[in-house]
C-alpha cells in the first residue's frame, strides 16, 4: 500500500541518491538561428533512430548544498522509498522549483508523480509563489509530456548547460514552467 506524501528529514535524507534512468524514442530537436537581430528556437517531436536509453551517471542526489533551504518529500510502499520530489524556493523571483523528481521504475503510471506535482503546486500556493518551475532535457520526451499534462508550459532553455555539444547531443535543458494565481 502506496503512503501520502511524507516529508524526507534532510537529517536522514541528505545525499541520498536518485537512481534516475529512462529510455525515450522520441527527443526534442533543437533547431536555433540568429540573424539580423532576430533569434528563433524551435522544438520538434522527432523520433530516435534507435531507442535512447539514460544510464544514472551518479549526479542527482537529495539536499545538495548548492540548494540550500531545500525541502523533499516522498511517497513510500511499506518501507520502500517510491517517489520523491524536492523543491526549493526561489525568494528573489518568488518561483518555487522542482530540484529534483523520481519516481521508481517499477511505480511509473500509477500516479504517483501526478501526486507529487500536485502537492508541490499547493506548496507553492501557500507560499504566495507566482510559478513553479522545473528542469528536463530535450531527450526525455515522456518526462516532457508529462510535464505538459500536468499544466507546464515551454519557458526557456540552456543549449550549453551539460557540455559545448546539447544541441548535438539532444539534451538540451528545457525550462519548464507553470503560473499560479498570487
Amino acid at each position: 500500500m502506496k503512503s501520502d506524501v511524507q516529508p524526507l528529514p534532510i537529517e536522514q535524507w541528505k545525499g541520498h541518491k536518485l537512481p534516475f534512468s529512462y529510455s525515450s524514442t522520441h527527443f526534442y530537436d533543437a533547431v536555433i538561428t540568429q540573424s539580423d537581430g532576430i533569434f528563433s528556437a524551435v522544438f520538434t517531436k522527432t523520433p530516435f533512430e534507435t531507442q535512447y536509453n539514460h544510464v544514472d551517471e551518479g549526479f542527482d542526489s537529495l539536499y545538495q548544498d548548492h540548494w540550500d533551504g531545500a525541502e523533499a518529500y516522498g511517497i513510500f510502499d511499506g518501507g520502500n522509498l517510491a517517489a520523491c520530489i524536492e523543491i526549493w524556493r526561489e525568494e528573489w523571483s518568488n518561483r518555487l522549483r522542482v530540484t529534483e523528481m523520481w519516481v521508481a521504475e517499477s511505480y511509473r503510471r500509477q500516479g504517483l508523480g501526478a501526486k507529487l506535482m500536485s502537492f508541490a503546486k499547493q506548496k507553492a500556493a501557500k507560499l504566495k509563489c507566482r510559478a513553479v518551475m522545473l528542469e528536463t532535457q530535450s531527450c526525455n520526451a515522456n518526462a516532457i509530456e508529462f510535464y505538459l499534462s500536468q499544466g507546464f508550459t515551454f519557458f526557456g532553455f540552456d543549449r550549453s548547460c551539460y557540455g559545448n555539444r546539447d544541441v548535438e547531443r539532444r539534451e538540451v535543458r528545457l525550462e519548464l514552467g507553470i503560473y499560479l494565481e498570487v
